[in-house]
């Protein structure tokens, strides 16, 4: 990828502000969108000196600035060759019988609704000039279920399956679709889901070296640079630290 148009949502941080740092190092114009505008001219300013950065306050769940923000994308920057859909979250670990559905809601307009929304506006340009890419950020719980991860996990197993009938959808065109899906990484991702709590967000990492943000954008950077006829359907990546664990059992006292 160089000298291409790139736009990454949730971008203010983690995978998203690692990858934008990856992509700047080859002279990609950016796009980096998130709700918090001081990350971004931060981010903006780090980056200034090798490529140009277009900051973008967008909120993924309303609808209609999102439709607004890609209509008024100005030129240089308005056909993007590769959309990264990063924006998403998880909130809670509780039980389903316990969680809130407060929380629940703002995962599904979040990690569902937002990313059909971006997508939905950019792909037709994407069409209209038969190149493309669309990189969505998945997850191990959208495939292997845990304790607590009840929506959160519903969420990223629609980003999966929504990935494969995209890429079916544009059988014939040469826009590219892929899901990575990540395991445990450190980034922001546990204080968020514990609201700010930072001893519990610190415990998921005690004890085994999880995957970093860096880890994360350099698997996005690799897939984007595949010869063009070449098209990653689906990466999973764990630590080494972590794998899937046995089936869980309950029993009861004879």
């Amino acid at each position: 990828m160089r000298g291409k148009t790139i736009l990454i949502t949730g971008a203010s941080s983690g995978f998203g502000a690692a990858a934008a740092r990856i992509f700047a190092e080859e002279g990609n114009r950016l796009v980096v969108a998130a709700r918090r505008l001081e990350p971004l001219l931060a981010l903006q300013q780090e980056l200034a000196d090798r490529v140009q950065v277009l900051p973008l306050v967008l909120d993924v769940r309303e609808r209609t600035a999102v439709e607004a923000a890609v209509a008024s994308l100005p030129a240089g920057f308005s056909e993007i060759d590769l959309l990264v859909n990063n924006a998403g979250l998880a909130l809670g670990l509780e039980p389903a019988q316990q969680a809130s559905l407060d929380d629940w809601d703002t995962m599904v307009d979040t990690n569902i609704k937002g990313l059909t929304y971006m997508t939905r506006c950019l792909l037709p340009g994407m069409v209209a000039r038969n190149r493309g890419h669309i990189i969505n950020i998945g997850s191990t719980a959208g495939a292997w279920p845990y304790a607590g991860g009840n929506v959160y996990g519903g969420t990223k197993a629609f980003v999966e399956q929504f990935s494969r009938n995209l890429r079916t959808d544009l059988l014939g065109t040469m826009v590219r679709v892929t899901c990575i899906a990540p395991g445990m990484a450190e980034t922001e991702f546990s204080q968020i889901r514990f609201k700010g709590d930072q001893q519990k967000a610190g415990r998921v990492y005690e004890g085994c070296q999880p995957l970093t943000a860096e880890d994360v954008a350099g698997i996005i950077k690799w897939v984007s640079d595949q010869p063009t006829h070449v098209n990653v359907n689906h990466l999973e990546v764990m630590t080494i630290h972590q794998a899937w664990g046995p089936l869980a059992v309950h029993r009861t006292n004879p």
